[in-house]
């Protein structure tokens, strides 16, 4: 475990993030704000769902912290010695029409191969590419979907109650996710074929979002990592200046700076 006071800075070489669903009402601008404030690094990868197209189909939630956040990405795509690199996911799919172009000063790629300083070679993707591993019928689908949704309701209550009460976040959907053997079953699933992804082609890892579920795991001597999201758990994965890869959390409330947690390589990400 590391504190990071405020006013610190965290240096890193390379940053992943995804999953942040800016235009969904569930989605922790703020908190990411406040993360980005708080690091620098020489690369950020934006791992796709960083905006929600499909969310927005049905209901557009987008405050002021939502317009900061896009602005904050573009401003640090302009810093001469960092550089921004945006993989676009399934809901934010329609940015997959520019891929091998620029959105301003951002690089956007279909996935990228990211070489860490001791010159491991990570394939960086959103991981939607990978449901055929968790294939449910279209029924347990459509009551999937309203049953995250109430659990999603759920969460965003229980949190503001537990602001108010002083004490810090408390995700219930993850909670939820680490509890049932039906999720823990497509988990394992989801990343088992991660790994089978990149076997036999030259690469040490993988690099994922999409599954909100913050972790990293070696499997045959690969290395499969998530980065979480900004809606459940406020995690990203650091690269950080000695070559060393960790999840991190970001700060659990708009209004207080918690400390970040640094969780060693060989194990799960917790809160």
């Amino acid at each position: 475990m590391l504190e990071i006071k405020p006013g610190d800075v965290l240096r890193c070489r390379a940053v992943w993030i995804s999953d942040v669903h800016l235009g969904s009402k569930y989605c922790k601008a703020k908190q990411l704000l406040q993360f980005l404030d708080r690091i620098e690094f020489d690369t950020l990868y934006l791992v796709g769902d960083i905006v929600d197209l499909l969310a927005m189909r049905r209901r557009v939630h987008w405050p002021d912290e939502h317009n900061k956040v896009i602005s904050r990405f573009m401003q640090l795509a302009r810093r001469k010695n960092s550089k921004v690199i945006y993989i676009p996911g399934n809901h934010d799919f329609a940015f997959r029409s520019i891929v091998k172009n620029k959105l301003g000063n951002i690089a956007v790629h279909r996935n990228h191969v990211h070489e860490t300083l001791n010159g491991k070679r990570l394939l960086v993707t959103h991981g939607d590419e990978l449901d055929y591993a968790v294939r449910f019928s279209k029924l347990n689908r459509i009551v999937g979907d309203i049953a995250y949704e109430f659990m999603m309701w759920s969460n965003t209550k229980i949190d503001q109650a537990r602001e108010r009460l002083g004490l810090p976040y408390w995700s219930l959907a993850k909670w939820v996710k680490r509890n049932s053997a039906k999720a823990e079953e497509a988990i394992d699933a989801y990343q088992v074929a991660a790994i089978n992804l990149i076997k036999g082609k030259h690469y040490d890892g993988i690099i994922c979002g999409h599954l909100h579920y913050p972790t990293i795991r070696e499997v045959d001597g690969l290395r499969y990592m998530n980065d979480g999201d900004w809606v459940e758990n406020c995690s990203a994965l650091i690269e950080l200046t000695d070559g060393k890869i960790r999840l991190i959390r970001g700060v659990s409330h708009p209004e207080s700076v918690k400390e970040m947690i640094f969780v060693d390589a060989t194990d799960e990400f917790t809160r």
